[in-house]
């Protein structure tokens, strides 16, 4: 790492991942295409095959907008966001519901994701199973947008039942994750599950 960025790591330990045309200049602005205002130009899906160029623990935030949906190695790149996330960093992500359009109609999403989804970027998902995934996140908040015109008057309660049930509910959901460390064991008991919220929009 040269001594710029190490120096800018230092000052500005944030990461804005698949910034794309919106850099912003308080973040270290990642991604895949040379675009202007991108620091680092970084395929997320090599993460595994080749590590970012950080140290352990230095980075305490995370922004993901309309990202997570592209990957195709999730779980590795889960692994090495963990490895440089400061213990109690926050991993900010803005994608699609999986039961909407938005999930399936651009040919460059790999995979739906859905609230549960993010469950298996923690440990405590893995005591059936280890597909040698070591990162540990937190689910701490799911807020699902969701239309206030198309939900007038309809209740929370009744909302969620359609919305489990029905296609094109949640224009978006914005999920925030904490880096736990050092990673929790492989326990069903430890599984938290996530506070989800609905906000009409």
């Amino acid at each position: 790492m040269n001594k710029e960025y190490a120096r800018r790591v230092q000052t500005c330990p944030r990461l804005n991942l698949g910034c794309g045309r919106f850099p912003d200049p308080n973040w270290i602005n990642v991604d895949v295409v040379p675009l202007p205002g991108v620091d680092l130009v970084l395929d997320l899906n090599t993460l595994g095959e080749e590590n970012l160029p950080l140290p352990d623990d230095c980075i305490e935030a995370f922004r993901m907008s309309h990202v997570i949906e592209h990957i195709q190695n999730i779980l590795p790149m889960m692994q090495e966001l963990h490895r440089v996330a400061k213990p109690g960093a926050v991993l900010s992500v803005r994608c699609p519901h999986g039961a909407s359009d938005d999930a399936w109609e651009d040919p460059s999403h790999v995979r739906p994701i859905y609230p549960q989804s993010f469950g298996y970027f923690s440990q405590p998902y893995y005591w059936r199973a280890d597909y040698g995934y070591r990162g540990d996140w937190l689910t701490h908040e799911i807020r699902l947008l969701v239309s206030a015109n198309a939900c007038l008057g309809l209740y929370d309660t009744e909302l969620f039942r359609r919305i489990s049930r029905e296609r094109n509910w949640i224009l978006e959901m914005l999920v925030t994750l904490v880096a736990i460390k050092p990673i929790r064991e492989c326990r069903k008991h430890l599984q938290a599950p996530p506070k989800i919220v609905l906000e009409r929009v």
